[in-house]
């Protein structure tokens, strides 16, 4: 052992890598730019989540501080302790200016705040990242995230590619930060085939690279040690051309096929990644529906009230509180338990956010809480950025969220009396032809119920074979024409009860007048634009009556917003995108209630009484709302635990399967090749067989053996032996067998072998069992026949010496 230390270290004396190429400068500017290439394109994963210049600055300055530690740690041959050491440094020192860029003095100095930001990063911004609306930018300390894969890619990277035996795998550095930028990365893939075919280009020509290199050491280190002929030079340069053009070959054939899958069958489902999977800190399910307190603002003695101060809200707009999309039947709700509902995730929102593709008016929003309490937070229009301002604004900052599908924003703690903010929001233009819309194809979750009686009334109000806009059109007139608003509140107005479940939508339109108030007319207009074909949602927020002038609110000035000012829409989704429509009729005078229609007096004349299929038509809701309080049937827990372990069991072993399928393969190609030696045809091939197959694991426990040496020599060369022991002893045989005139018979063959299994043991009987397993793995012994064959087959007498570089 303490043999083939000094080796090692006569070899790096003499500026050896660890995998016996040379460390000269081109290796080393070679294994720079192969990973300069190959971290470029894999941070161009990140690109989705940051789209800033800041990050451009981040990976091309973060590369040069990781590069120039690995290489130190390779020129100085520091100890890992050493590099790891270094590398935190580095983190500690560019960390701010880098990651936290907006704590840095100048955009370069570190302050003290930035340091616990950097500090504090390191561990919550992983979360924050996956948590958050994209692309981020330079928000926050959102950039340390990136700037350590960058960095720990870099660093180990080189440092495995110009200090490890085998330093190919240098290039799982990238493969690993590329796949972290698809994890951290948004549900929708962008430019998939242009960077993953880009990186493996790279790091094929990477490994090529690597393949030359080693093949041009050795064939220095061949022509410094032993005498080659002319042709048996030609012959390893044809060998190893045709190498490369059938790799070259092969890779062409891998990459056109690939591309056409990609692109002829381009996968139509959003990636699993973290964000995806990662539970949100605000889930709109655990809050009442606020459309539920619709009648709670109207009550005496706060629908006078001031609830808000508004600035900025131009004539005739309209506050949003929420975006509802779910129906259950009984109430309207923000998202659902579908997955598909895309407005019932929330994620923190960044700096900003661009909504230069929605076509709509710029909105500024100064806003000022008085008597709103909630969770929600008034504004209108797509989001753009936020500022919230006061005492409380860095707690209301870092518990603000956002869905930008729905445009509704909410703060875990909630708005009080003294908060203020400022938004800034596009708001979309309204159509001005509803007749001329046609469905979009915005995926909502179904209704759980349509009353009848509304299908009923649509069927009044539309015209069977009319366009889709035209019908819209047509349900919208039809409401506003049989409708009348009452709330139900005030002792001159008409019984009109709350609520918007199915029972209330169903009352409706059987009340003669129509009866209700925004609160059942937005429902019942957005369940018939569903039944139209158009996905369509219902917003509650507030539209001032003080802003229904000519004027709009600016600067200094703020108009009221009081209880009173409630209300309700819809929005539908058509080709041009959401269109925001009021549905609700104009307050008029309420007519009289009408009778009973005359038709029912005549009935008791009838034979057969018209009331019988009523019954049944009644009972139609009644099983999805029993069968849905039906409890599932317990399971049995000890077979719940069982399949539970087999699962983890079974996806353990898969792990491990492919874990260690590279080794398995390895272990079966040597296991293999000992088979075919042992096998041979004829008893000279066998003992030659059997010297190859020691000299194999001589190489693979670590025995640097010089090209050309002699059996003799080799069994030197082994740790522990001498020249008459059983290596030096096996030579004899086995020389005497190859050169003796004499043929040798099968059991010379077997002796031999028995003699060299004997020695195989014995050569990691003085080891660990460490060094035992690196040993059963080793490609040393495989890679030396790389253009040749490893069975090797008896050539005529006085044919020269052997392939491979040994005497036969």
């Amino acid at each position: 052992m303490s043999a083939r230390g000094v080796r090692r270290r006569g070899a790096r004396r003499d500026g050896m890598a660890a995998g016996g190429i040379r460390l000269d400068w081109r290796f080393i500017v070679g294994n720079t730019i192969g990973l300069l290439l190959a971290t470029v394109i894999a941070a161009a994963s990140f690109w989705p989540v940051y789209q800033s210049r800041e990050f451009i600055v981040l990976v091309c300055v973060t590369f040069a501080l990781g590069a120039l530690v690995a290489l130190l740690g390779a020129l100085l041959r520091w100890g890992t302790w050493l590099v790891a050491l270094s590398t935190v440094g580095v983190y500690l020192l560019a960390g701010v200016p880098l990651a936290v860029p907006g704590r840095a003095v100048g955009g370069v100095l570190p302050t003290p705040d930035g340091f616990l930001d950097l500090l504090a990063a390191t561990a919550l911004s992983w979360k924050q990242l996956v948590t958050i609306v994209l692309p981020v930018g330079s928000y926050q300390a959102l950039l340390v995230p990136a700037f350590i894969l960058v960095l720990l890619s870099t660093v180990i990277g080189l440092s495995v590619a110009l200090r490890a035996p085998v330093g190919e795998f240098g290039t799982l550095a990238p493969a690993a930060l590329f796949v972290s930028g698809i994890v951290l990365g948004p549900t929708v893939a962008s430019m998939p085939i242009g960077t993953g075919l880009g990186l493996f280009v790279v790091l094929l020509a990477w490994l090529l690279w690597f393949r030359w290199m080693r093949r041009r050491s050795a064939r220095r280190l061949t022509l410094q040690q032993s005498r080659r002929s002319t042709a048996s030079s030609s012959h390893r340069r044809l060998a190893a051309a045709r190498g490369l053009v059938s790799a070259a070959v092969i890779v062409a054939v891998a990459i056109a096929a690939g591309t056409g899958a990609a692109v002829l069958l381009p996968a139509d489902v959003p990636r699993d990644v973290a964000r995806a999977r990662v539970q949100q800190p605000f889930d709109p399910r655990a809050y009442p529906s606020p459309l539920s307190e619709f009648r709670g603002y109207l009550q005496t003695g706060r629908s006078d009230a001031v609830l808000l101060e508004v600035a900025g809200l131009p004539s005739g707009g309209r506050l949003r509180l929420a975006t509802l999309d779910s129906y259950d039947g009984i109430v309207y709700s923000v998202g659902s338990d579908q997955v598909s509902s895309a407005s019932g995730s929330f994620t923190r929102l960044p700096d900003r956010l661009d909504q230069s593709l929605v076509d709509g008016d710029e909105t500024t929003l100064t806003v000022t809480v008085e008597g709103y309490t909630g969770v929600w937070v008034p504004g209108a229009g797509q989001l753009e950025s936020i500022t919230f301002t006061g005492p409380t604004r860095i707690v209301r900052s870092d518990s603000f969220y956002y869905n930008d599908n729905s445009g509704t924003a909410a703060v875990l703690t909630g708005l009080v009396r003294g908060d203020s903010y400022r938004s800034v929001g596009v708001v979309p233009r309204s159509p001005d032809n509803l007749a001329a819309l046609r469905p979009g194809s915005a995926v909502l979750p179904e209704p759980a119920i349509l009353p009848d009686e509304l299908e009923q009334a649509l069927a009044r109000y539309v015209r069977a074979g009319d366009p889709p806009g035209v019908q819209l059109q047509a349900m919208l007139d039809g409401l506003k024409t049989d409708g009348y608003i009452s709330h139900g509140i005030l002792p001159d107005e008409p019984v009109s009860r709350s609520g918007h479940g199915a029972d209330r939508i169903s009352e409706l339109f059987t009340d003669q007048p129509m009866l209700g108030d925004a609160e059942q007319y937005a429902v019942a207009a957005a369940l018939m634009a569903r039944r139209l074909g158009f996905p369509a949602r219902v917003v509650i927020g507030f539209v001032p009556r003080a802003a229904s002038g000519g004027e709009t609110a600016s600067g200094a000035e703020a108009i009221p917003v009081v209880g009173s000012d409630i209300s309700a829409w819809i929005e539908v989704a058509s080709t041009l995108g959401w269109a925001t429509i009021d549905p609700n009729p104009a307050v008029r005078d309420i007519p009289a209630r009408a009778p009973d229609d005359p038709t029912v007096v005549s009935r008791p004349q009838s034979v057969v009484p018209p009331a019988l299929p009523d019954p049944v038509e009644l009972r139609d809701p009644a099983p999805p709302e029993s069968s849905t309080e039906d409890p599932p049937a317990p399971s049995d827990p000890l077979l719940a635990f069982l399949l539970a372990a087999a699962t983890v069991a079974a996806w353990t072993l898969l792990g491990l399967g492919v874990l260690l399928a590279p080794f398995l393969l390895i272990v079966g190609a040597k296991a293999r090749r000992r088979h075919l030696r042992r096998t041979r045809s004829t008893p000279l091939d066998r003992i030659r067989g059997g010297w190859r197959e020691f000299s194999d694991a001589v190489l693979d426990h670590g025995v640097d053996v010089p090209v050309g040496a002699t059996r003799t020599e080799l069994a030197v060369l082994v740790p522990g032996t001498e020249p008459r022991t059983a290596a030096g002893v096996v030579a004899d045989a086995v020389d005497r067998a190859v050169f003796s005139p004499e043929r040798s018979d099968d059991a010379a063959a077997e002796e031999v072998w028995t003699a060299v299994t004997a020695l195989c043991r014995s050569l990691g009987a003085g080891g660990s069992r460490t060094d035992r397993l690196r040993a059963l793995v080793s490609l040393r012994s495989l890679g030396r026949y790389a253009g040749g064959t490893s069975v090797h087959r008896t050539a005529p007498r006085g044919s020269g010496p052997a392939p491979g570089g040994a005497r036969p």
